[in-house]
């Protein structure tokens, strides 16, 4: 029997560009990422409320997210919920971060029409996912 699960589903887009640091375990990526609900007030207002998620990848995850990510990005992340600190200055500091072990990227893929190097084209195997152009997506989660 299992004692327990931490599993983390977020669709969102980049806040920032991923930040690369170098560890003698390997590569980690990190970045922001902006989930966004929208739904209506009792008054009957549309309310727009963004959520950010602090996201840690390693090792190929990390690669992928270094060579393809960029600022504004849309992606999909599973992942598990990480709670760290640390202590700075004396003080104890408390931070949540997601650390992903999938993803997916969102949107069109480049295409060499629009000046995109080979190298900066995905691998055919990379996981892309087009949705379907559509402002009232529902979406069972």
């Amino acid at each position: 029997m299992a004692s327990g699960l931490n599993r983390v589903i977020l669709i969102g887009n980049l806040g920032k560009d991923p930040e690369v640091r170098s560890f003698e375990n390997g590569k980690n990526v990190r970045f922001s990422l902006a989930t966004n609900e929208d739904y209506k007030s009792k008054a009957g207002e549309k309310v727009s409320h963004t959520e950010w998620h602090n996201i840690s990848m390693w090792r190929g995850l990390a690669d992928v997210a270094e060579k393809y990510l960029k600022k504004g990005d849309k992606i999909y992340i599973e992942g598990k919920i990480r709670n760290r600190s640390y202590e700075q200055e004396g003080v104890k500091k408390y931070f949540t971060e997601i650390e992903a072990d999938n993803m997916l990227m969102l949107g069109e893929r480049p295409d060499n029409d629009n000046n995109v190097s080979p190298a900066q084209t995905p691998p055919s195997n990379a996981e892309i996912f087009t949705p379907p152009d559509s402002e009232d997506d529902d979406l069972p989660f």
